[in-house]
């Protein structure tokens, strides 16, 4: 095999990257020079415009299988600009489902994934952040701030709610998306200004966060998903991921969904799923088990739910929610004074609630 050495220049003058074959005596190699920039995705013209996704900056959070794949994707597409965050380090278990390969165990996700975007376009700009977002909740504010989409790729809701409030409070898109329990199925949900956050999702009937799939052992304890006291024997039993062909649909609903976000108000081959992707929330089953065993046969549906179908649902605005409400409203049991005539345990409730209110008992 011939020794290759690429030179990656900040500033090449005609725009392209340069090649160094050397060959071992007798052998012969037909060199190719990597194109000029506005070269490299030509094939894609028409489709998704270039131009636009060049200039555009997607910020990943959470590098695990689902997130490497979404920013190798999204730079194969031409995306100009990332920005990865993920502390996490590539280890054994990973690379069942991960983009990475044994080269890379021991490295930082955010490196690995960093040199594989660099090796679909030399030209991107990567910024690096091997941080736990849940510590940094200004710099995640910041670069929300940057970016033109967020991709939440996650495996934990406290990670989902801290980026969620970093979203509204920025107003900046964002994409959430998981598996369910061994890749059974799972769900995708878009966050766009104005429309239902994520804490919104998660009081809805339509989503339940038990169903969570756990991949990693000490981010579950971490979270507290796998509690404190449960032996390593349990723990690994409880750790149970899919294939990685189940998780396919799930990141390929994200960068779709990422693509048209980022291309939304221009001309482009992809115009029409604006039309399309109207919902908050996607669903997706890949088998009937457990959460989905009540869903019609693959073969003959009717009119039931079946797998390897997206079904879609349009989510309301929680106007009570936490995170994006105009009002966050307590319960102070007004309606059981009523119903029980509690004549010995009375509050104003037209004042503001405080503890003043309270009655104070007789002696």
């Amino acid at each position: 095999m011939p020794m290759i050495t690429t030179s990656w220049p900040t500033s090449p003058p005609d725009g392209s990257v340069s090649v160094t074959i050397k060959s071992r005596p007798g052998q012969t190699y037909a060199p190719q020079i990597i194109p000029a920039k506005q070269d490299l995705y030509s094939r894609n013209k028409g489709l998704i415009e270039l131009d636009i996704l060049e200039g555009k900056r997607v910020m990943i959070v959470g590098l695990g299988s689902f997130g490497s794949q979404i920013a190798i994707e999204l730079a194969k597409a031409g995306v100009g600009q990332f920005a990865l965050m993920d502390f996490d380090r590539v280890e054994l278990h990973n690379l069942a489902r991960h983009t990475s390969c044994l080269n890379d165990l021991g490295r930082l996700k955010t490196e690995v994934i960093a040199d594989a975007i660099k090796g679909k376009n030399p030209y991107a700009q990567v910024d690096k952040f091997p941080i736990d977002i849940n510590d940094h909740p200004d710099l995640l504010r910041e670069e929300c701030e940057k970016a033109d989409l967020v991709i939440c790729a996650t495996d934990n809701n406290r990670s989902r709610f801290n980026l969620s409030s970093a979203l509204i409070s920025t107003q900046t898109v964002g994409i959430f998306g998981r598996a369910i329990t061994r890749a059974e199925g799972g769900d995708v949900f878009r966050y766009r200004p104005g429309g239902p956050c994520y804490c919104c999702l998660l009081g809805n009937s339509w989503y339940d966060s038990t169903m969570e799939e756990i991949t990693d052992e000490q981010s579950a304890r971490r979270d507290g998903r796998i509690a404190a006291y449960t032996s390593a024997e349990d723990a690994d039993a409880m750790v149970q991921v899919g294939l990685s062909a189940d998780i396919e649909p799930m990141c390929n609903m994200m960068v779709k969904l990422a693509l048209v976000e980022l291309s939304r108000g221009s001309e482009s081959g992809i115009s029409s799923l604006e039309q399309e992707f109207v919902d908050s929330y996607y669903m997706w089953a890949n088998r009937r088990e457990r959460n989905y065993a009540h869903w019609a046969s693959f073969a003959h549906p009717g009119q039931m739910p079946t797998i390897m179908r997206w079904y879609s649902v349009e989510l309301d605005r929680d106007p009570g929610c936490a995170l994006c409400g105009n009002a966050t409203t307590l319960d102070t049991g007004q309606g059981l004074s009523q119903e029980f005539d509690t004549s010995d345990l009375k509050m104003d409730f037209s004042s503001d609630l405080s503890l003043d209110n309270f009655p104070t008992p007789d002696p």
